[in-house]
């Protein structure tokens, strides 16, 4: 591996624990807009917070297992840095949305689930490594 470089591993086992948060996240927002009939705001609040407490556990146990974090502090930056990254996914929204004016369906998606979900995946990959799992020996970020 060339230093400051991330692990093909890391990276997949990022991948894999986003990719079940994601499955957590959608299904616990669909049920609970549906039978359990709540609003969206409050049911995609409480799947995001599933959907986070799920990658962060895939992360802890898979990817960054290495790392041992301990006590309240990584799970705390690891919910601010998903935070950043979900405001990312909005931010691309609005701005394509209400300041370009692209306002189709098709627009609203490729900004928000596609352009947006690809920077708030970067974002949070460099987080998640820099600020929440921080392994010894490695200073900074995979950036360099």
């Amino acid at each position: 591996m060339v230093r400051g470089r991330p692990h093909r591993r890391e990276i997949l086992g990022f991948a894999a624990a986003g990719l079940a948060a994601y499955a957590v996240d959608l299904a616990l927002f669909t049920a609970l807009r549906g039978p359990a009939g709540l609003g969206p705001l409050t049911a995609k609040g409480l799947s995001f917070l599933a959907g986070c407490t799920v990658a962060y556990a895939g992360n802890a146990l898979g990817a960054y297992r290495h790392t041992r974090p301990r006590g309240p502090r990584p799970y705390a930056a690891f919910l601010l840095v998903n935070t950043a990254g979900a405001a990312v996914q909005l931010l691309c929204l609005a701005v394509s949305h209400y300041g370009l004016g692209f306002t189709s369906q098709r627009a609203d998606t490729v900004s928000g689930a596609v352009v947006g979900m690809s920077l708030a995946t970067v974002l949070r990959f460099w987080g998640t490594r820099t600020w929440v799992f921080r392994a010894e020996g490695r200073v900074g970020s995979w950036t360099g």
